[in-house]
Formats: structure tokens, sequence, C-alpha cells
């Protein structure tokens, strides 16, 4: 059973953008560094949805490499296959890059101060303020736009249209 393991550093630059500061993922998410208009969200779909195209694909890989290597194993622990080792490398290896690639991608999406919630959903969330308090405009993949946001204690259950 292969379980994503989201791993993002913990202190990227910060940059002053008029008048608002952007950078620095923290380790929680919970009290983001960047706040987003819904513009800036919006600016960032298409993105996000090529992202979680790629994502998906990974996934698929991920999960025909991990079979792979589940069957290889218990064809090796019944002393069968004279290829199997060499077989079982190489698909630990597609599984391990598989793994690297998701890795790569779940940290670009943090890189940009998004909340990735979930990825096998494509869901996230992005920090903003709405009469003055912390809320979050929430998307899935597979939404053309943002349309829901939610405030900062409740989930994607709480979403309400903009």
């Amino acid at each position: 059973m292969f379980v994503l393991e989201v791993r993002v550093a913990t202190s990227v630059g910060r940059v002053m953008a008029g008048n608002r500061v952007t950078g620095g993922i923290n380790k929680t998410m919970e009290s983001p560094d960047l706040y987003f208009t819904l513009q800036e969200a919006q600016a960032t779909v298409a993105w996000l949805q090529v992202t979680f195209d790629a994502i998906e694909s990974i996934r698929r890989s991920l999960a025909r490499a991990s079979g792979r290597v589940r069957q290889l194993t218990g064809t090796m622990q019944s002393n069968g296959g004279v290829h199997s080792e060499e077989q079982l490398v190489r698909a630990q290896k597609d599984l391990q890059d598989a793994e690297h690639a998701i890795d790569e991608h779940v940290h670009a999406i943090a890189e940009r101060g998004i909340m990735l919630r979930s990825v096998e959903r494509g869901l996230v969330d992005f920090p903003a303020v709405r009469d003055g308090r912390i809320v979050f405009l929430c998307w899935v993949a597979g939404e053309n736009e943002i349309k829901y946001w939610h405030e900062a204690d409740e989930g994607f259950d709480g979403r309400q249209p903009l």
C-alpha cells in the first residue's frame, strides 16, 4: 500500500510584493504566510489543473509499479522466476521515481502558498481574507474556476458559493 508523504521546504525567501508579503511556507500550513485575492487564486487554476492531471498519470504509474513489486516479491518468495530479482529492482526504481515525481508536484503547489488538502481529489485551499477574517477559497480539480469558499475552521463540507 502506498502512502504519500508530503515533504515541503519550511522556509522560502520572503518577498515584498506591493503592499502584501509573500513567501514562507510554514510546517502546519494552517497559519498561512500568503493570502490570495480571488483574482490571484483564479490565475493559478489552469496551472493547477495541468499539475493534477500530471499527478493522476503518475499515480496510475505508481499503482502499476506497486502491483508489479508485490507480484515479483511473491514470485521470489516462492522460488520462482530466473529474472525476478532484476525485474524487482527495476520495478522498485519505477516506484521510487513515481513517488519522487509526485513529491515534486506537491512541493511546487506548496511553494506557491497553496494548501494541498487531497492529492487524490485534487483539492486545494487558498488562504484569503474576507470581512477581516481568514477564510479559504476552495478549488477541486476539474472545476473551471474557483466558485467556493469556506471558513477556516470548516472543511470541504462547509463550502459556500462566492
